[in-house]
């Protein structure tokens, strides 16, 4: 795909970073002499590199330089701490680590990572050991990419970890070319595409659903450093972007600008979202401000490298608690405990299929007998399959709360709190109670200035929820609820917030 691109149309953009642009034969280019200089030290076939880098032009160059030597690419998310980055390097025996230069209080000391033979910065000089980028790039250009086969390994993404080690699903190169064809089929996308990345590439939608999308294409690839609302409305009017994916949170955060209406957005023509539900109020708010962006929810997963079911733009606003009807090539089975496929309409677990589901679990036999069953991959979520056949994800398992034998699926109280204007983030959990088993309570962040109070919050939930699913306990405080390295709220830290005090 990337020298397709590359002959296609040299002239034409690839990589926009700050004051960096490199069209595609420069781009091409570099990531060939970045080969030349990885294999000169020792990389090849089927070895792991590391990447522990932050959203800039070296993560996406060293990508595909890896990938040109046959080797697979393992990203390590920057907000991770040295524990983790250690069993993951550890793990996966990476033998090349390239890191952000003021990183490296991060990187485990080298008799913890035995297999790890050279280290490359982003320092502009070589020091303390390490291999500078620059030099790599002093490399006369590798002259052909190694030969892989469709089922060789590309990537191994770890997984977030909420419980116990994170399992590194191993994603191929048949994984992401078909995740690339469905992205592009079903939001209709073309080469003419300017993604901006503004989600971790460390994560799977960063380098799949953005990076391997865009460049797949042979489109132009815009990389935000971080996403902070007034500055992405800037450059997102700046450089004419046309696509990219995004939680729902994000959104709102743009809408919350005051002076969001002055940035010319007119070449948004698409805007993916996952993660949880739109909000009706903030898809009204999109559709008034941008009437043709094309916004389609799109669920995935790590273990799916990206989208196994996505809405059509012209059905999100009929359908919006739905993530959509399966791709084309993919399955989606609804599961009883028992593992008995449920009918339509009955509650269950989605099992999901298709050429872009993982082939497993790294060095973990286990985590992938457990979790892969006849191509299917148990993904955890509750939900159902309609008559139409658009599919509903109501939870996760270990998130639903009984209340006296009701079963409250967290992620539509949450929905409902989301809806209120004062609410920037809201999270369900269930707390112990003698009588009923347990009780509802909710954690919200409210928006800076507001007076919002539980009491309010209770009021706005009794007229939109059954009785039984209202909170009737609530936090309320201005610090962000907490998360992961990946992102994924971490509900087990707020359900030991609620758990009653062992008075001994």
């Amino acid at each position: 795909m990337r020298h397709a691109a590359a002959s296609r149309d040299p002239a034409r953009e690839a990589l926009v970073h700050d004051a960096l642009r490199l069209d595609w034969q420069q781009f091409n280019d570099r990531v060939m002499r970045a080969a030349a200089g990885l294999q000169a030290l020792g990389v090849g076939q089927g070895d792991r590199v590391a990447l522990l880098l932050s959203n800039r032009p070296e993560f996406v160059l060293a990508c595909y330089a890896v990938w040109a030597l046959g080797a697979a690419v393992v990203p390590l998310n920057i907000r991770e701490q040295m524990p983790g980055i250690r069993y993951i390097l550890q793990d996966c025996e990476a033998r090349l680590l390239i890191h952000d230069a003021n990183l490296q209080a991060l990187v485990p000391p080298a008799p913890d990572t035995p297999a790890l033979r050279h280290q490359v910065h982003t320092d502009t000089l070589a020091r303390g050991g390490g291999i500078a980028w620059a030099e790599l790039l002093q490399h006369a250009p590798l002259a052909s990419c190694a030969r892989v086969a469709e089922e060789d390994m590309a990537v191994i993404l770890y997984t977030s970890g909420t419980t116990g080690f994170p399992k590194g699903a191993v994603l191929t190169h048949f994984n992401i070319v078909h995740s690339v064809l469905n992205y592009t089929q079903v939001l209709q996308l073309d080469e003419h595409v300017r993604g901006m990345a503004v989600v971790p590439l460390s994560h799977v939608t960063g380098l799949v659903a953005l990076m391997a999308v865009v460049l797949g294409l042979g489109g132009t690839l815009l990389i935000a450093s971080r996403f902070k609302a007034s500055e992405f409305l800037v450059q997102a009017a700046q450089e004419r972007m046309s696509y990219t994916l995004m939680v729902p949170a994000m959104y709102r955060l743009c809408l919350l600008q005051e002076d969001y209406r002055r940035h010319d957005l007119s070449a948004w023509a698409v805007g993916g979202f996952g993660g949880a539900p739109m909000p009706p109020e903030v898809l009204d708010q999109l559709h008034q401000w941008l009437p043709d962006l094309r916004l389609s929810n799109c669920y995935g997963a790590t273990e799916t490298t990206s989208p196994v079911t996505v809405m059509p733009a012209h059905l999100t606003h009929d359908h919006l608690d739905s993530v959509g009807p399966p791709l084309p090539v993919a399955e989606v089975l609804i599961m009883s405990p028992e593992g008995r496929e449920l009918p339509r309409g009955e509650v269950g677990e989605l099992w999901l299929k298709g050429p872009m589901v993982a082939k497993g679990y790294w060095h973990n036999a286990q985590a992938t007998e457990d979790n892969f069953v006849g191509g299917y991959w148990r993904s955890g979520d509750v939900g159902y399959m309609d008559a139409q056949g658009f599919v509903y994800v109501k939870d996760r398992y270990k998130d639903l709360i009984n209340r006296g034998g009701y079963k409250i699926y967290s992620v539509e109280v949450e929905n409902c709190l989301s809806e209120h204007p004062d609410v920037v983030e809201a999270a369900v959990v269930g707390t112990p109670c003698p009588v009923l088993g347990e009780r509802v309570h909710a954690f919200v962040v409210p928006r800076a200035g507001s007076n919002l109070t539980g009491d309010a919050l209770q009021a706005f939930c009794a007229q939109r929820l059954a009785d039984y699913k209202v909170p009737e306990t609530f936090t309320l405080g201005t610090e962000p609820l907490p998360r992961n390295a990946n992102g994924k709220l971490l509900k087990r830290l707020l359900r030991e917030r609620v758990q009653p005090t062992d008075p001994s």
